[in-house]
């Protein structure tokens, strides 16, 4: 019981640090990078960290603990199996609008694309996503998938997830840097600690500790769900 409320007190913790996230992210490029637009200027660039911080973390992060819920595990597997994959196939495409808004603007400014070690992580964790995403879709829902090739992909799958997580929360970290010491220079530098700068600071660390939550989520052997029924294997091994 205790352990039950241990989790829901973290769940509610990971859930508003998301959110908070969220919130952050979309504040900072609507009040203080002038709004959104798709047209190869600046403002299209705002989407990139948007649907990053959205899709590429949060979404992810809510996704990757879906299982972890006691609620869902007196209950068929296969519709939270689904729920998982719609959730990280959203994560995913949010993912991939957010790289083509920054390469619209790098191509339409003469901007070279994937320079910089954000840029390289970032990529890295988004790559691995789409195989993790692609291979789990076809070893973990697919009927035809044969059960033995579930149980030897599965703690590949859970460790790879988590090591996305962290290339995700990496990328994020150094991308809102990045950005802080691009836009805060001239009159108003990062040194003099703007609004901006301490709002960018404080996404920074709501990164950080969602990403820390989440992982303590799945870390957690007490809050893993247990072993399905055997009868409902060939729909039951996964995460």
């Amino acid at each position: 019981m205790r352990s039950t409320v241990t989790f829901y007190l973290c769940y509610l913790l990971c859930l508003a640090l998301g959110l908070a996230c969220v919130v952050c992210v979309c504040v900072w490029n609507s009040r203080w990078r002038g709004g959104f637009a798709w047209d190869g200027s600046s403002l299209q660039f705002n989407w990139h960290p948007v649907l990053m911080v959205t899709g590429l973390l949060v979404l992810y992060g809510y996704g990757a603990v879906v299982y972890r819920v006691p609620l869902t595990w007196g209950q068929n597997k296969l519709p939270w199996k689904l729920l998982h994959a719609a959730l990280m196939l959203g994560s995913l495409i949010m993912s991939i609008l957010g790289l083509c808004a920054v390469f619209d603007v790098h191509n339409a400014n003469n901007t070279p694309n994937l320079y910089s070690l954000h840029s390289w992580i970032g990529i890295t964790a988004i790559i691995l996503f789409a195989l993790q995403w692609g291979v789990g879709f076809a070893g973990f829902l697919l009927p035809c998938s044969p059960v033995l090739l579930r149980k030897l992909l599965k703690p590949v799958h859970v460790w790879l997830g988590g090591s996305i997580l962290l290339l995700t929360t990496a990328a994020c970290i150094s991308g809102i840097n990045e950005k802080l010491f691009f836009v805060l220079r001239g009159n108003v530098t990062y040194s003099s600690i703007p609004a901006e700068g301490v709002l960018g600071n404080s996404l920074g660390a709501l990164v950080i500790a969602f990403g820390l939550v989440v992982l303590k989520i799945l870390s957690n052997i007490q809050w893993q769900r247990p072993d399905s029924r055997p009868g409902d294997i060939a729909y039951t091994v996964g995460v």
